[in-house]
């Protein structure tokens, strides 16, 4: 099976569908040091397909440490469960943020797994998300919630 090519014109709907942010650690893409990827939900290894809705706009971060998994272990329970699907899965039933809006919390099994395994949390993040909240520019809208 060939894979369809992204063009400009789908990457730009994944974009704004995302609202400029990364779909999981919710990082704007105007304050990154790279550019966002657009990954597959559900990897085509896996088989996922490159459709629009098994795609999503990822920080190099989470795209990187999710990779190809489709599950993590909850750090809690210690079961497999599902990573959060951005499609599938609505933001704010899996995560909220902390009292001083610096770190992403797992409220539900999947979003605590995705948290550990997506490392949403890390060091530089947390440090951009305190700068941006007192700059009155963190959490972006709550339109991916």
């Amino acid at each position: 099976m060939s894979r369809s090519r992204l063009t400009p014109a789908i990457r730009q709907k994944i974009i704004d569908r995302a609202v400029g942010c990364c779909e999981y650690c919710h990082s704007q893409a105007r304050f990154a040091t790279y550019t966002f990827s657009v990954e597959h939900i559900v990897p085509l290894s896996k088989g996922g397909t490159d459709t629009i809705d098994n795609l999503a706009l990822a920080c190099q971060g989470c795209n990187s440490h999710k990779y190809t998994k489709t599950e993590a272990i909850d750090p809690l329970s210690q079961l497999k469960v599902p990573l959060f699907h951005p499609r599938k899965d609505r933001w704010s039933t899996h995560f909220t943020w902390s009292t001083d809006f610096s770190e992403v919390l797992g409220l539900t099994p999947t979003g605590r797994a995705t948290c550990a395994s997506l490392q949403l949390n890390r060091g530089p993040i947390k440090h951009l998300r305190k700068v941006l909240f007192a700059a009155g520019m963190h959490p972006p809208g709550d339109l991916l919630l």
